[in-house]
């Protein structure tokens, strides 16, 4: 008997039937029990945390750290059921099929699920961090911005590396965009978007949006955050929509500085959407995943919104200089896989 099966006899699933859910960008693997259970649950896998560098128990220690913070807060977080560190096996509560992603491909209204999300967000928001959460500020975020645009977008783009002239430009761009925001020290879900959201609306309050995928959390800006609730890489967000979560978060946080977070949000935005905006060439070239390509063209859309707003002159100078707007796009050799 494998791991996994001693696992779930050991917990009363031995009978369950397993349904594997789809595996998104990462490592992890999630696989949900029905039938004949104690209660419905899903497993988390992380027994290829050796992909990312880790050990299995490694890789569980932050998922437990933040579902423990957000159960804290009174916020919906699945409940951890069983555990086999060891291993990297987790047994936590199925908070069921109705992400708001499915719901608004469905056809829902959209107004009503981010606003919810947006009062969610802005109550996970107003509660110190946990500690032990990595750093996601400047320095983190300029790194992890030229691993994908430096490393995959530009030689796919101009068919050569980056120089080391450009590399010191961009990362010089970056810290110059992103330092002014260092030190706001809140909690950064980092993937705080409709697919990893789901409407409890059985649960009064905050508590009617389930909050999943955050094992990644991090320290950081919480703009960041609302950037990718309402600037998603994934779906268009009708402006109307944007705008009346986004006072429905300043709403529920009266002591945030509005004209400083919205200078913030523009930061995190230009960052993120060239971050994703490459990310989507790292994982076509190197994974053969060409299906992320169709988001290129919102990023690179929602990333010229974001150049705007004054907070992002330095990265918008860096981008004049060495990469023309005809060129802001997916490469020209992997447009062909782009529909």
């Amino acid at each position: 008997m494998n791991a996994i099966d001693t696992f779930l006899d050991t917990q009363g699933y031995a009978q369950a039937s397993r349904a594997a859910l789809p595996q998104d960008a990462g490592h992890r693997r999630y696989t949900r029990l029905s039938g004949a259970v104690p209660r419905p649950a899903l497993l988390m896998d992380c027994t290829d945390a050796a992909k990312v560098g880790l050990m299995p128990e490694e890789d569980l220690v932050p998922f437990l750290r933040v579902a423990a913070h957000l159960g804290g807060l009174g916020l919906s977080a699945p409940a951890i059921l069983a555990e086999d560190r060891a291993n990297g096996l987790l047994l936590v509560e199925d908070l069921g099929h109705d992400t708001h992603a499915a719901l608004l491909d469905a056809g829902a209204d959209p107004l009503p699920l981010y606003v919810g999300a947006a009062e969610a967000l802005a109550a996970l928001h107003a509660a110190p961090p946990p500690a032990g959460l990595p750093d996601y500020e400047a320095p983190t975020m300029t790194r992890m911005a030229g691993l994908t645009f430096l490393d995959w977008w530009w030689p796919a783009t101009f068919g050569t590396p980056a120089s080391p002239e450009v590399r010191d430009e961009f990362e010089a761009a970056m810290r110059a965009m992103l330092d002014p925001f260092l030190g706001a020290g809140g909690f950064v879900h980092r993937d705080y978007f409709p697919a990893n959201l789901l409407h409890l609306p059985q649960r009064p309050g905050a508590r009617r949006v389930g909050i999943i995928d955050f094992q990644d959390a991090a320290r950081g800006h919480p703009a960041y955050d609302l950037v990718s609730l309402l600037q998603d890489a994934r779906r268009d967000v009708a402006p109307a929509v944007r705008q009346a979560a986004t006072e429905a978060y300043f709403a529920a946080r009266p002591d945030v500085d509005v004209a400083s977070f919205t200078a913030a949000t523009a930061a995190m935005a230009a960052q993120r959407h060239l971050r994703v905006a490459s990310l989507w060439v790292r994982l076509a070239q190197r994974d053969g995943k060409f299906g992320y390509l169709r988001h290129g063209p919102r990023c690179w859309g929602l990333l010229a919104q974001a150049l705007h707003h004054p907070s992002t002159a330095p990265l918008t100078r860096f981008l004049d200089r060495y990469v023309p707007l005809p060129l802001r796009q997916n490469p020209a050799a992997l447009k062909e896989h782009a529909a």
